[in-house]
């Protein structure tokens, strides 16, 4: 194993230690490690809705914006000085969730195949939210401004893009005019609207997009933003005076760090750090790792048009266009690059139920690694082997809780690619062919490799979302159990619960009547 991979190993580790134990108090919707792309575009939110009211009420011009922002801070503290607070820590937390959303998708290794747009937009992205925090600060003008634009301009100064050292504009308290101050102003304007350009860009290939995290979180969020700015407001340090060298200041590691850093090193080690960064995050989907998995196919004899895997890809790899050979009727079309080989598609598709007699069984949309048709071989075959007095079958995504130990002369696991892929006519299948009861196993609440599949399997067997389950299948016969990689205890204990659970029903009670079986394929 590489370096890389073994640290990235260990990182994604650490994730899924402090995501699990999140999970406790926060619940998998409400749990921010799972939602940083969402706590992101909130924190962008209130960045920009604080600095358009700050903008609306400053005054403009190099001196007087900051006379008004110290005399909002202080006279106003109940409003534009909250807001001043907000506008900051916000902005310090769009930082630091950024960088956590990079270094997650890193660990979890979602920067190559049907990821790689949405990693490369990302990346450009740490440039413009640097760049527009850091002219932030030069708009107050007092000393931290003062210490950030000269250093910034030493450090532009390295680079060969001026014909002249920028940081003469910095030498005496004359080189500084109201220009500067439109200067700024452009910069700190112009920059966010980049940003949020290219955030639309990440995620426009992402379908379902969580633009903001739940109501709860948000309000969570603004008000431990909103007592950090009772308790320890934003204000300004001293004005700018280039005739003399500041003193003391109140910094903003969040944002600010490449100053001490130059100090500590050189123009030439920073830039030589910040370049080498980038193009390694560049580089990182040319290193080896895992062959992409086999796309959806369609068959166009049996895809009706329906739309219903449109509406359930969270990719969007999916678009209907006219049917080639049916006038009048669309049919699916895949985008191998965009397709993530995890079978949604063919959970949500009507001519995936098992009840077809169809030999084989053929879908509209399909998975070529676990086809339907495999899929319900699977389920005959395990049918035939059950015995017991509660025989159970197990139907479990693979990259949630260990499975396939709990295989018994009276418990059945058929692993799937993603929960979502499970076709809920299935369950009943499965009851109508002997199975006492079903266990249904998906990743946690919001912790589905696929983003969408834990969300869809549920609302599908709750009767939310087509295809549905039928109301006619019983209730107390089906269990659905939400699970980490690391709750293999978990499964079985809940496992053993629902098989004691169902030992007390009444030998007919909720029965479903038995289906005709095909002729045993093994024939």
């Amino acid at each position: 194993m590489s370096f890389h991979a073994a640290l990235r190993k260990a990182v994604r580790r650490i994730f899924l230690s402090v995501e699990e134990a999140l999970d406790g108090p926060f619940g998998g919707a409400d749990n921010p490690l799972r939602h940083l792309g969402a706590m992101g575009l909130y924190l962008l939110w209130i960045v920009v809705g604080s600095g358009l009211y700050l903008y609306t009420v400053l005054d403009t011009g190099i001196d007087a914006v900051y006379i008004s922002i110290s005399a909002l801070s202080r006279e106003q503290w109940y409003f534009g000085g909250i807001l001043r607070s907000l506008h900051r820590y916000a902005a310090d937390g769009f930082m630091l969730v950024m960088l956590l959303h990079l270094l997650r998708e890193w660990s979890y290794e979602r920067y190559h195949g049907f990821r790689l747009y949405s990693w490369m937009t990302g990346i450009p992205l740490i440039w413009l939210a640097y760049a527009a925090g850091i002219g932030g600060y030069w708009i107050v003008w007092d000393q931290l401004a003062q210490l950030s634009a000269t250093a910034a301009s030493e450090l532009l100064d390295w680079l060969p893009i001026f014909s002249e050292p920028s940081a003469r504009n910095f030498l005496t308290p004359d080189s500084i005019s109201d220009r500067f101050f439109t200067m700024l102003v452009f910069i700190h304007l112009g920059i966010p609207l980049l940003l949020i350009l290219g955030l639309w860009a990440h995620v426009h290939r992402i379908a379902h997009v969580d633009y903001l995290p739940t109501r709860r979180v948000m309000l969570a969020t603004l008000a431990a933003l909103t007592l950090l700015a009772l308790l320890q407001p934003a204000l300004s340090n001293p004005p700018a005076n280039l005739a003399q060298v500041p003193g003391a200041l109140d910094f903003d590691w969040f944002i600010l760090f490449i100053h001490p850093l130059t100090s500590a090193s050189s123009p030439a080690f920073v830039w030589s750090l910040l370049f080498a960064l980038t193009a390694l995050l560049f580089a990182l989907p040319l290193l080896p790792h895992p062959p992409a998995d086999a796309v959806a196919v369609v068959d166009g004899a049996n895809c009706t048009g329906c739309d219903r895997c449109l509406a359930d890809c969270p990719y969007a790899a999916i678009a209907m266009q006219p049917h080639p050979t049916r006038p009048g009727l669309k049919i699916a079309v895949v985008d191998a690059d965009l397709c993530a080989g995890c079978g949604i598609c063919a959970g949500a598709c009507p001519s995936s139920t098992p009840f077809r007699r169809l030999e084989p069984l053929v879908s509209g949309i399909d998975l070529p690694r676990l086809a339907t048709n495999d899929l319900r071989r699977q389920l005959e075959d395990a049918l035939e082997r059950l015995a017991g007095r509660t025989p159970i079958v197990v139907f479990a995504c693979r990259r949630g809780a260990p499975s396939l130990a709990l295989r018994a002369v009276d418990t059945a696991v058929v692993e799937l690619v993603c929960a979502a892929m499970l076709p809920p006519a299935f369950v009943e299948y499965a009851l109508r062919g002997g199975a006492d009861g079903v266990v249904v196993a998906t990743c946690r609440s919001a912790g589905c490799a696929f983003r969408l599949g834990e969300r869809w399997t549920r609302e599908r067997l709750l009767g939310q979302r087509e295809p549905h389950l039928r109301r006619s299948v019983p209730p107390s016969r089906l269990h659905v159990v939400a699970a980490a990689g690391s709750d293999a205890s978990l499964l079985a204990a809940e496992l053993s619960e629902f098989r004691a659970a169902l030992a007390t029903l009444p030998a007919s009670a909720d029965r479903l009547p038995p289906y005709q079986r095909r002729p045993s394929h093994h024939a």
